[in-house]
């Protein structure tokens, strides 16, 4: 498995991988997004560390868009964290999807998957108390002509805070 770091080669400015890690807040029927620390992209701790410190009364959504490859959910639950992952065979090459996995239970798949569809895992009824059934989340993951960003977008319009997460983006 490729080894995956938030930092470039030794001499590079600390450049983190491409992509985005945001948390979705809801509290009193009203959505606002954050952004997470660039490191929640390549360490899963990081990312569901990020996503407890909010302390929310309502639901928190976090969400990681990596290099133009996959996406994560994350959702923090009583007891643990709840989470998705849009491509197994992402765990080949980035160690934060294969910690998904890891956590999941789930083995990684062959090496000869690499060039086959989408292979979504985890907890796809992640959204629907928010409006996104499972099923239809599947489908949205194998969606393999759609960028994670674009994944993530329609994710945030069918749960309500579409234009919460366009804001945040649009500063980083």
């Amino acid at each position: 498995m490729a080894v995956q770091t938030v930092y470039d080669t030794p001499g590079t400015k600390n450049e983190v991988l491409p992509g985005f890690a945001v948390a979705a807040i809801r509290e009193e029927g009203r959505w606002r997004c954050t952004m997470l620390d660039d490191e929640a992209l390549v360490d899963l701790d990081s990312a569901i560390t990020g996503l407890r410190a909010l302390h929310s009364t309502g639901a928190v959504l976090g969400l990681l868009a990596v290099d133009d490859c996959f996406f994560v959910l994350l959702r923090p639950i009583p007891g643990g964290v709840s989470m998705m992952l849009s491509d197994a065979v992402a765990a080949l090459d980035y160690d934060i999807a294969a910690d998904v996995l890891d956590l999941l239970r789930i083995d990684l798949p062959p090496e000869d998957t690499a060039d086959d569809e989408p292979w979504p895992e985890g907890d796809m009824s992640i959204l629907a108390d928010l409006g996104l059934p499972a099923d239809e989340l599947e489908v949205l993951a194998g969606e393999w002509e759609l960028y994670p960003d674009e994944q993530l977008a329609a994710i945030a319009r069918r749960c309500g805070f579409a234009d919460a997460l366009t804001e945040v983006l649009s500063h980083r």
